[in-house]
């Protein structure tokens, strides 16, 4: 289907999205902008990323989210140890949540032990509510379920799909999710009917292509399809020499060559990779929100830059031609 898409946007000039304007997550009733804050590197996870976030600059950034043009933000129990949520939390005590913001976290499983049971997973909503200083959320994700448990053990009774199910029938929770890497593993888990959005990451970027069969299932089903990374960890940021590894993990010297062919394409129209790797996941229209992680608030203005930038159609063509022909490489 992505070949088909890509064909189509060439008989026009492509016009980026608004990526303010709200549209349906789904069949949830939520709408959402079709970019998502996420909140990662608010957690101060400098072995991660290369950098600390403080306290002060991590709050200035979720008050900046709160009053800027995205109505998305993604965080998780498990992010810095829940500094995340911490961090969120601050702010949403002292502020609330304004009027049609969404607030999305995940469940995740004991640090310590690796539990993901039900019980598990129940503790891991309670916790995430208490440091939000909130008492409910709109959209809840299971969260990796693929280092843990396996599909049949996720959805067997007593385990922790079973444990989001009924805490979404009792209202502690508005919708369910899937959040993990695996493209056949979460289409298993969205061909259950129980999920209604499903975040998938670095499998559906300028680079790698992994995820259309997922997006596909996603699309054909009304689940809301959320693609996180699309910068890859950095490499489609700032290039692979500057950032050789890929999902923060080492890549395959052929993947560093294909991006660098996409920069030397984008240099070449004065287009920077950065906004061509964003706008690669706003201008599929199978895509329902696109994550991109900030740590500061200048980066929303940055975000609202490449996501605006003009891209000329026959950019697309040449990047297309540099990507590479085998997939797999993740999973």
């Amino acid at each position: 289907m992505a070949d088909d898409l890509t064909d189509d946007r060439r008989t026009a000039a492509y016009e980026p999205p608004d990526p303010a304007e709200r549209r349906a997550f789904g069949r949830t009733g939520l709408t959402v902008t079709p970019i998502c804050i996420g909140t990662s590197p608010l957690a101060s996870m400098p072995t991660l990323y290369g950098y600390a976030v403080d306290q002060e600059r991590a709050e200035a950034t979720v008050e900046a989210v709160l009053d800027g043009p995205f109505n998305f933000l993604d965080t998780s129990n498990n992010y810095g140890g829940g500094s995340a949520e911490r961090r969120i939390g601050a702010v949403v005590r002292r502020r609330g949540v304004p009027d049609g913001f969404v607030l999305a976290t995940k469940a995740d499983a004991d640090p310590d032990s690796g539990d993901f049971s039900g019980e598990r997973v129940r503790r891991s909503v309670e916790e995430s509510l208490e440091r939000l200083g909130v008492d409910h959320v709109p959209m809840m994700y299971l969260h990796d379920p693929e280092f843990h448990v396996t599909f049949e053990q996720a959805m067997a009774p007593g385990g922790p799909v079973e444990a989001l199910v009924e805490l979404r029938d009792a209202g502690v929770v508005g919708h369910l999710g899937i959040a993990g890497g695996p493209v056949e593993l979460m289409r298993r888990f969205v061909g259950t009917g129980v999920f209604e959005a499903v975040i998938n990451h670095n499998r559906w970027t300028l680079v790698n292509r992994e995820a259309d069969p997922l997006i596909d299932d996603a699309a054909e089903r009304g689940v809301a399809f959320v693609n996180g990374a699309p910068y890859g960890g950095g490499m489609l940021v700032k290039g692979p020499d500057a950032q050789p590894r890929y999902a923060y993990r080492d890549t395959d010297e052929s993947v560093r060559d294909a991006v660098r062919a996409m920069k030397r394409a984008c240099d070449a129209h004065g287009v920077p990779l950065a906004a061509a790797a964003l706008q690669f996941s706003l201008r599929d229209p199978r895509v329902t929100s696109t994550i991109v992680g900030i740590s500061e608030p200048a980066r929303i203005a940055t975000t609202l830059d490449l996501a605006t930038t003009p891209i000329p159609p026959e950019l697309w063509d040449e990047l297309d031609q540099c990507t590479p022909a085998y997939g797999g490489w993740l999973d």
